[in-house]
């Protein structure tokens, strides 16, 4: 059915009715202009109360914001519009996610399972995790916040059935010829901890894990990447960057994928932005696979309060992202420092 402020607001009244939460709880003004958006962005901005606000386009199309700057999602199905609303009044009265998710099941079924899900479309049951969250990836997300081993984190992921080469990955970035012959380990290079406290910035760690190839660095020495063929060559179809700057409280995640950069022209996306229970992304968007990633971690560990733990799990989950944490701990990771030029 086509969204118009007339359909919007019976559709709302219906949904009020079946549940006694709703009974204080009025539709979201309507703005029908940019202009009269703008200043009800504004308002809810100043208030801090992070009131869900909605733009209903000439074509149809709602549009929900919380502040200026995130547009939340984009719809012309007056189902889902209906759910994200009831789904951020609901958010908006607090309570854990299953009472969350016990509020729209009180509603529909199929809106419960939708928020179990993540998602926008009724996926049906969604298998518990099972496993410990701090393993595959997260164990390493409470350290990297204070860039502790490396600001960066890289993973690059070549065609089903194909490798990354992690040796010439790294030579390619910088790395010292001579040390990657030799088979070099991280313990090696902190053999000598009064040189490696000098140089360690100027040093990586590299290696493969869940099908990905991993590299990690601080910062890469210029004239990287100089022989664009040999790059070129590594056959690399996915890549993921992990960035911290800790001084400015800065924390982004780019994903690439067959060389265009996967963010709803967001650009720069700041891991910051994750609050527990509100999904990071736009909701439907290239990213929602994230979204759902991130639902199912929040509802599989309510033990884990950390957010940058909850998100770190949900890149595993969703893109099979890994660290191999014992070599890690027992320096056997290989390393080694940028060449000297």
């Amino acid at each position: 059915m086509e969204i118009t402020k007339q359909t919007l607001a019976e559709g709302w009244q219906r949904t009020a009715a079946r549940h006694p939460l709703f009974d204080d709880v009025a539709l979201p003004p309507v703005a029908r202009s940019d202009d009269e958006f703008e200043e009800r962005v504004a308002r809810a901005e100043e208030a801090e109360d992070g009131r869900l606000c909605v733009l209903l386009d000439e074509d149809g199309t709602l549009r929900g914001h919380h502040g200026p700057y995130r547009e939340v999602f984009a719809t012309r199905d007056l189902d889902q519009a209906l759910y994200l609303i009831a789904e951020s009044a609901i958010r908006r009265h607090g309570g854990s996610l299953e009472e969350v998710a016990d509020v729209l099941d009180g509603i529909d079924p199929a809106w419960g399972r939708r928020f179990r899900s993540g998602g926008l479309d009724d996926t049906g049951t969604v298998e518990a995790c099972g496993r410990d969250p701090l393993e595959g990836l997260a164990w390493i997300a409470g350290s990297w916040r204070e860039q502790d081993p490396y600001t960066t984190l890289a993973f690059f992921r070549a065609a089903p059935g194909q490798t990354v080469d992690a040796e010439r990955l790294a030579l390619l970035y910088g790395a010292d010829p001579v040390q990657v012959a030799a088979d070099t380990r991280l313990k090696d290079l902190q053999a000598d901890s009064r040189a490696h406290w000098d140089r360690q910035w100027k040093s990586c760690c590299f290696g493969q894990a869940g099908g990905w190839t991993f590299l990690l660095y601080h910062d890469t020495p210029p004239g990287s990447f100089a022989d664009k063929e040999a790059y070129a060559a590594l056959g690399i179809k996915e890549s993921v960057w992990l960035t911290a700057t800790s001084a400015k409280a800065i924390y982004t995640f780019d994903y690439t994928r067959d060389g265009r950069r996967v963010d709803d022209d967001w650009g720069v996306l700041e891991l910051i932005w994750y609050e527990r229970g509100h999904a990071p992304y736009l909701r439907g968007g290239e990213l929602d696979f994230l979204n759902r990633a991130v639902r199912r971690a929040e509802l599989d560990h309510p033990e884990v309060t950390n957010t940058f733990e909850l998100y770190f799990h949900a890149l595993e989950q969703s893109l099979g992202l890994r660290l191999p944490r014992a070599d890690f701990a027992e320096g056997e990771v290989r390393a080694a420092y940028w060449a000297e030029k």
